[in-house]
This record gives C-alpha cells, sequence and structure tokens, in this order.
C-alpha cells in the first residue's frame, strides 16, 4: 500500500469547502429517517464532482488506514458513487479494495441479488460507507445484510453525521462508527 497524501488536512479542508458550496443547505426538509429539519446535506452533487469525490475518496482512505478492511460497501443508491470512487483510489494508492452495494429490495429480476458488486463477501472484513447518517437506520440495512451473508462489519464510516442518533444506534448493534465530518462543523458556520 503506498502511502495515503501526508496533507490530510489541506485535502480535509478543501473537502469542506466542497461540501459547503456543493452539498448543504439550511432550509425546511424531510429527511429520509421521517423527521424534519431546518439544514440538509445533499451529498450526491460532491461525489459526481470529480475534486469533491477524489478528496472524500483520499480521506476515507486515510481514516481506514490501520483498520482489517478488504472490502468496503454501502445501501443503494448513497453509497453507490462513494464505493466507486474509494475503491478506484483504492487501487492507485496499491490497497486495493474491492465494493459491492446492497438493495433496498431483492432484485426482481437476473440474478435477483440483494448483495451485488462481488460474488461473495462472506468472510470479508468489511467497512460500510454512507454519505449522511441521522439516526443510523438506513445504513443498518447493508450492516444486516453483510452479517447475514457472512461479512464481518469492522466499521461504518459516513463523510458526515448528522448528530441526531447514529452513533447510538451503530453502538446498540455491536458496531463502530465514525464520520469524516459532523453536522456542527457545518452549522458554526455564518
Amino acid at each position: 500500500m503506498s502511502d495515503i497524501s501526508t496533507d490530510i488536512a489541506a485535502i480535509r479542508a478543501r473537502a469542506f469547502e466542497i461540501i459547503r458550496a456543493k452539498s448543504f443547505g439550511r432550509k425546511k426538509i424531510i429527511l429520509a429517517s421521517g423527521r424534519e429539519s431546518d439544514f440538509y446535506f445533499d451529498m450526491k452533487p460532491t461525489l459526481m464532482d470529480p475534486e469533491g469525490s477524489h478528496h472524500v475518496a483520499e480521506l476515507i482512505l486515510g481514516r481506514l488506514r490501520g483498520e482489517t478492511v478488504d472490502t468496503v460497501g454501502g445501501v443503494a443508491v448513497g453509497a453507490v458513487p462513494l464505493v466507486a470512487s474509494v475503491t478506484t483510489l483504492s487501487f492507485l494508492h496499491k490497497w486495493p479494495l474491492p465494493g459491492f452495494f446492497v438493495r433496498k429490495e431483492v432484485k426482481d429480476h437476473g440474478t435477483r441479488k440483494l448483495i451485488d458488486g462481488q460474488e461473495s463477501i462472506e468472510g470479508r472484513d468489511i467497512a460500510i460507507l454512507e454519505d449522511v447518517t441521522t439516526t443510523g437506520q438506513s445504513s443498518m440495512i447493508a450492516v444486516d445484510a453483510a452479517r447475514k451473508s457472512g461479512g464481518n462489519v469492522v466499521l461504518v464510516l459516513s463523510i458526515v453525521d448528522r448528530q441526531e442518533g447514529a452513533e447510538e444506534t451503530y453502538r446498540a448493534a455491536g458496531v463502530r462508527f465514525d464520520s469524516i465530518f459532523k453536522a456542527s462543523e457545518f452549522l458554526a458556520l455564518p
């Protein structure tokens, strides 16, 4: 594995600015959890931006360094661009991490898979990636599916934690949780 950029502080600062400009907003919105909020994170514009995607993937690989992770995955649709950028960058860093995604429902045609992208994740050490966490329930779909498929979920890692219960959800499920950013960092902005 090659060294991941040593200037992680500069990468994090630039990623923060991209997320702030492209993915963070203040207005009334209903979250996936059903809760109402006066701020939101729509990470797709950041993850579809070449620079944003690259920096977020660098930060994730930097955080996963030292973990016993040999594959990454997450729930479709949110985790798909995230997993794709991390797997691509991992190859360039000579630490190839294959990826997978978990469908919310079993595919009703073709292979009828719930987990797609790899033939099997049995026996694999897994990091579940998430773009934004609120209560943590969304990524629990991926955690449960990975466990039922024989995978060992080592960590759930989110780009942004809204700090609204995800940490407690994962702790109760016996899964470590971390995030690159916290909502409070963005909310502190004028």
